[in-house]
Formats: structure tokens, C-alpha cells, sequence
């Protein structure tokens, strides 16, 4: 049985969630910024095949800072996130602890895991476009396409400080450098039709309602909306371009990951989890319902990721990615992107 916690939990009472139970033999315990819905199904298969109950803690965000806060006391055995720089942050603030294993050292290619083996790729995502059908005939585009004056007034984004707006500011940071990036960031405000706002969804739905024409999404929420009927109809007025950088690079890819915590008291079942998830099951799970790109080779992304296109993954490594995320985060509070379009 899996518990999931929506709302913020004070570090005192989440130690009374999690009492003595909660550290006994047979369960491991998640913290997880990833939706509940991507993750549960994995996770009942696990405790179906293993028997170990998996008791989940969901947040928006804040959880390795809760994980730091707690300090020994703190009941996580795993943070499961949605971004590298995530990950990256977590270790900086000392609450995780690196771990060696052959099953997950063959599993995982080594840039899709940590320096020293810190963290874990569990999924990948890449970032793409979704763009009106009937509005934009492109059939290419580059990232820094986006910033073009002939998409004025037809950009939709969620909150430019999100992790994966960040990452994707962060990977531009390292094909163009800080000053490009910051060009290009200029360049996507003004092109705004409104304020940053939703998630990613909800570019589809803005674009289908006529709002706007174009905004960067994950390519896996739009096999999630086809499989919604409230949101088919979002999905059916949008197309996806896998875009890339101009200097010849990649479309960007980002994880989901894990870290191990570094007061885990229930180790061995956590180590047993990440190993589960990236086994050839777990991985065909990410793919066929999550519509994510598996990171274990031999597995096949599914029909619908097919569908857009042999994917072309950027070859920037994902530390240097994490590594530029202050400096992405920064630019977006400079030029004043959340604000939204300039009058």
C-alpha cells in the first residue's frame, strides 16, 4: 500500500508518521517531487513482486531542504526527483550518501549517473515544443527559435524558475554561454501572450483554447493527455517538434533520478527499490505508461514516443547542467521573465 502526503508536513510530524513501522523490516521510505500518478504504478508493482511496502511522501518541492532540517531523525531513504539539478542540490546540502552497485552500475551509462556514483537516472524526458496545428507549419525548429520576433505575442510557458525551465536555460547556458542565454530569455518574454503560469498541460490547453501558438513542454505529457478524454481535445490541437540547439547540439533530456539519504535506515530495501526500477520490467512500465524515454538499454520507447521521431539526445552533460542552475535561476529573476509579456 502506498501512502501519499500532498500537503507540507513540519519535520516533528513527519518523524510521527513515520514512527518505529515505518523503520521496520520489510519498507523503505520515499520522498518524491514526481506526480503521484507517474509513480504509483511503478511502485504497487514493486511491493506486489517484493512484498516491501513503500511509504511515499509527495512535494511539490522543498524536500531535500526537509531532509537537511530533519538531519539524523529524518525518515527518508530516498528522494526521488524530477530534475538533475535537483539531485545536484540534494548532495550539496549533505543529505545524501553515494552507493555501489554492480546491478545499477550496469544498468545505468555513466553519464546518466552521478560523480561517484551521488546520483541515479531512473527515466528520461526530453524538452520539447508543442506548437498549433494549424497555426505553426514548421517541421524543425531550434531552441533558439523560440526567441524569434516572428513568434511575438504566441509563446505560452509555465513559471520560468520551474526545474525544468531551468535545465533547459541551464543547457543553454552551456551551448551559448551566460550572456546568449540571457539574449534568449529576453527574447521569449517579449514573444509572451501572457503571464507564465499552469504546468505544462496547460501550454496544450492554452494553445487548443487559441491563446497562444507555441511553449515548451515534456514530450511524455502528451501521451498522458491522449489517454485523458478531458484532455484529449489538448492534445489533438497541438503537435510536437523535438527541437535542437543551433550550434549542432542535441534536443534536451532530463531525468528522473534518484539519491540515496544519507541517514537511510532502511538502506538494503531502498538500494533493492532503485535496483527494481531499473530493471527490464520497471523500465517498460516508464515507457508504455509514462510515454519516458527508458534509460536501460534494449528497452523500446513506445509507440506514441516513436511517433515523434528518432530522438537526438544533446550531448551536454547533465552534471554541467546541475552546475548552471544558479546561474539559470538568476537570469530568469533578471529579466524579469515571470512578470510576464512587456508592455
Amino acid at each position: 500500500m502506498i501512502r501519499l502526503t500532498r500537503r507540507p508536513i513540519l519535520p516533528a510530524l513527519l518523524a510521527l508518521a513515520f514512527a518505529a513501522p515505518a523503520f521496520a523490516q520489510g519498507e523503505v521510505n520515499l520522498y518524491t517531487h514526481r506526480e503521484p500518478g507517474l509513480i504509483k504504478p511503478l511502485l504497487d508493482r514493486f511491493t506486489a513482486e517484493t512484498g516491501v511496502k513503500v511509504n511515499v511522501v509527495f512535494a511539490a518541492s522543498g524536500l531535500a531542504e526537509r531532509m537537511q532540517s530533519e538531519g539524523e531523525r529524518s525518515p527518508a531513504d530516498l528522494l526521488l526527483s524530477v530534475d538533475v539539478a535537483t539531485l545536484n542540490q540534494a548532495i550539496a546540502l549533505g543529505v545524501t550518501q553515494p552507493v555501489a552497485s554492480p546491478a545499477l552500475e550496469n544498468a545505468v551509462p555513466p553519464h546518466l549517473r552521478g560523480t561517484d556514483n551521488g546520483w541515479w537516472a531512473v527515466s528520461l524526458r526530453a524538452r520539447a515544443y508543442y506548437v498549433s496545428r494549424d497555426r505553426v507549419k514548421d517541421a524543425t525548429l531550434t531552441y533558439e527559435d523560440l526567441a524569434s520576433p516572428r513568434f511575438r505575442g504566441r509563446v505560452c510557458s509555465r513559471d520560468g524558475l520551474h526545474p525544468y525551465n531551468t535545465s533547459l536555460i541551464s543547457a543553454l547556458i552551456a551551448h551559448n554561454g551566460e550572456a546568449g542565454a540571457e539574449e534568449w530569455l529576453k527574447g521569449v518574454r517579449a514573444n509572451l501572450a501572457k503571464r507564465p503560469s499552469g504546468g505544462d498541460r496547460d501550454v496544450a490547453k492554452d494553445i487548443a483554447a487559441g491563446l497562444c501558438d507555441i511553449g515548451p513542454a515534456n514530450t511524455y505529457y502528451m501521451g498522458l493527455m491522449a489517454k485523458d478524454p478531458a484532455q484529449k481535445a489538448w492534445a489533438e490541437a497541438v503537435r510536437v517538434i523535438l527541437p535542437t540547439f543551433r550550434d549542432g547540439g542535441g534536443t534536451h533530456v532530463n531525468i528522473s533520478g534518484v539519491v540515496f539519504a544519507k541517514h537511510a535506515k532502511n538502506k538494503a530495501n531502498a538500494q533493492r527499490l532503485v535496483e527494481w526500477l531499473l530493471s527490464p520490467a520497471a523500465q517498460a512500465i516508464y515507457a508504455e505508461q509514462n510515454h519516458e524515454y527508458p534509460v536501460l538499454a534494449g528497452i523500446e520507447p513506445n509507440d506514441f514516443l516513436k511517433s515523434l521521431g528518432a530522438l537526438k539526445a544533446d550531448t551536454t552533460p547533465l552534471e554541467t547542467i546541475g552546475k548552471n542552475r544558479k546561474a539559470a535561476s538568476e537570469l530568469v529573476d533578471k529579466v524579469g521573465f515571470n512578470l510576464g509579456p512587456q508592455s
